[in-house]
């Protein structure tokens, strides 16, 4: 669902605005196509860089109309901290605001601070042990009361309460000690030297909550109790844009904030934030009817989204950063036999508990055919979840340190027979009188349903029986506890979705599949590890990479993390690095799509 500018040692601007043609699917190149990098990270001791603020767009507050937004993905929490979809987060960021943002080319943009922590500014220690965040003056929650320290070090008490399953915890796990200086200014200090300290309160995970709201929503209130559930779909904010109305899975109304904290923002009156139908008439919305304003996530066919473009009325926006399309192997029992055991820690999956399965249904997928024919320019083959520099390079991007990009039947089928797994009468593997089923469910959307028959047509060929779901992409992303068919339960075989890293610090997002954080019933499915992955030594290099001060040790660490999890163990098969890629009017300005933050986090900037 991320201003006085500060060198920083190594950027590279990645927003690209694409005109019709350039979406046009280009015939398949006889060699390897190149690789989409995303924009190189500060080095991890490096100071982010802090962006001037935009200037205001003309005309006054609230006097540019209507802004019509689709999500072809419905919202349908507006609390973020028990959020899982980026639709979520994204309807939530109209309201609600992080201490500072992330820009398009991964530097930190100060929000609801004054300025960013720095060495230099004397905010951030020189031995990394704390960071400090002085509050902008005079800012106003939507209800007129100030917004002050006591609500950061409120958010950061309940996402911190294991039981309120926030999925944000792993931003606030480093912190030792949280202090409240005066009501502008909080301390925050550290278990352990950070060398990337500007994760709590930062991008789309950063958002604060108002702590007279949600006060009595700590633990397993947060999501149970009738109160607090009113609270997460009616959230006070401090933000350029304040709710009238919402309609979970289906629309989000805001009013202009009239008392927002930047002067002559934002320039338009109301927004109509709406969500449902597919990618292809969000497409269509923009670039043939002009219907809407914006159309996020065109996740549509190369070809198809080419021919969309012809209507002349919009133009394409594309960004490149962290995300990855991914399948995620289901390592516990799921089965409704396992009663209260479903999904839980120590059970185990009948055959993808065994990593040479897993590896065998991993080296069958074609991602070139993949990319090629479904994704175009809008992403490209990959066998890694670390995809921006300066961890990874292009030529390692495509290929590279596990080449997984070409299919092996030989390899695959020994690796299945050997496993014991040898095909029957019908051409189908069984072991012990179990035949190989697995259930493959990801959202609605017919360029992922195509990715699902090829994956299909593989397996098939490996002798498996594979039945194919696709989910309403509302309850898929819904938030943990609502429905057995979302990502935070998987409570099937495989799933596929698109995930990445927050900021371009690679700490936060590698460790997120820790132990420590792996999504069960007893934290309400919240933790942010949902592929529930195990390991001792992959809990280590986690450990050392927090603690490691040299960037290039650093980066060593998060790779043998990246190899571990994607090329050892097979617990995730990375499939499409894939770029951010939405539609806007062509009368419509201000839009500066970060990757590594919300579509939205800029959106008081945006006019006619």
């Amino acid at each position: 669902m991320s201003k006085n500018r500060i060198p920083i040692l190594m950027t590279v601007s990645v927003a690209t605005s694409v005109m019709l043609a350039a979406c046009a699917p280009a015939a398949p190149p006889p060699a390897a196509p190149a690789a989409t990098v995303a924009p190189a990270a500060p080095a991890a001791t490096a100071a982010p860089a802090a962006t001037a603020v935009p200037a205001a767009p003309a005309g006054k507050r609230g006097s540019g109309g209507t802004l019509k937004i689709l999500y072809w993905q419905a919202p349908t929490i507006l609390n973020s901290y028990l959020a899982s979809g980026t639709k979520d987060f994204d309807a939530a960021r109209l309201i609600q605001e992080p201490l500072a943002a992330v820009d398009p080319d991964g530097n930190i943009v100060p929000v609801l601070a004054t300025e960013v922590p720095t060495e230099a500014n004397g905010g951030f220690t020189k031995d990394k042990m704390s960071i400090t965040w002085k509050i902008k003056p005079g800012v106003k929650w939507h209800d007129g009361t100030d917004f002050t320290a006591d609500d950061l070090k409120f958010s950061y008490d309940y996402c911190i309460d294991k039981a309120t399953g926030c999925v944000n915890i792993g931003r606030f796990t480093p912190i030792d000690k949280f202090e409240v200086i005066n009501p502008l200014t909080i301390k925050l200090t550290f278990k352990q030297p950070n060398a990337y300290p500007w994760q709590a309160f930062v991008g789309s995970n950063g958002y604060v909550l108002q702590k007279k709201q949600f006060a009595n929503c700590i633990g397993d209130k947060a999501s149970k109790d009738a109160d607090c559930q009113k609270a997460n779909n009616a959230p006070i904010g401090t933000g350029p844009f304040k709710l009238r109305d919402f309609k979970s899975g289906d629309v989000v109304t805001y009013d202009f904030n009239p008392n927002y904290h930047v002067a002559d923002k934002p320039f338009f009156k109301e927004v109509i934030f709406k969500g449902g139908g597919d990618a292809p008439s969000a497409a269509r919305a923009v670039f043939q009817t002009g219907d809407t304003d914006y159309g996020w996530n065109l996740q549509v066919e190369a070809k198809i989204l080419a021919d969309l473009q012809t209507g002349g009325k919009g133009t394409l926006r594309t960004s490149v950063g962290p995300n990855v399309e991914r399948i995620m192997y289901q390592p516990t029992d799921i089965s409704p036999e396992a009663g209260d055991k479903r999904g839980e820690l120590g059970t185990q999956h009948p055959f993808f508990s065994d990593v040479n399965v897993r590896k065998a249904f991993s080296i069958v997928i074609d991602k070139k055919v993949m990319s090629e024919s479904l994704y175009g320019p809008a992403g490209d083959p990959t066998c890694e979840l670390i995809t921006w520099a300066p961890y990874i390079s292009a030529d390692k991007l495509f290929g590279g340190r596990n080449d997984c990009t070409k299919p092996d039947f030989d390899t695959a089928g020994k690796l299945l027979d050997d496993a014991g797994w040898k095909k029957g009468a019908d051409g189908i593997r069984e072991k012990g009188g179990k035949k190989m089923h697995v259930i493959f469910n990801t959202s609605v959307n017919a360029l992922r349903q195509k990715e699902q028959a090829l994956m299909k047509d593989a397996w098939t060929k490996l002798g498996v029986d594979v039945e194919l779901k696709a989910t309403d992409a509302g309850v898929y992303f819904g938030a943990g506890p609502s429905s057995n068919d979302n990502i935070a339960k998987f409570f099937v075989d495989i799933q596929m979705y698109t995930n990445g890293a927050g900021v371009p610090d690679a700490t936060v997002y590698m460790c997120g599949f820790a132990s420590e954080f792996v999504a069960q019933k007893a934290n309400s499915w919240g933790g942010e590890n949902n592929l529930r992955y195990q390991s001792k030594d992959y809990d280590a290099l986690c450990s050392a990479m927090k603690a490691e001060q040299d960037p290039a040790k650093a980066k060593d660490l998060a790779l043998k993390m990246n190899d571990l999890l994607v090329a050892k163990d097979y617990a995730i098969a990375p499939l499409i690095a894939r770029k951010n890629v939405s539609g806007m009017a062509k009368d419509l300005k201000g839009i500066n799509m970060s990757a590594w933050d919300s579509e939205m986090w800029n959106i008081a900037d945006w006019s006619r």
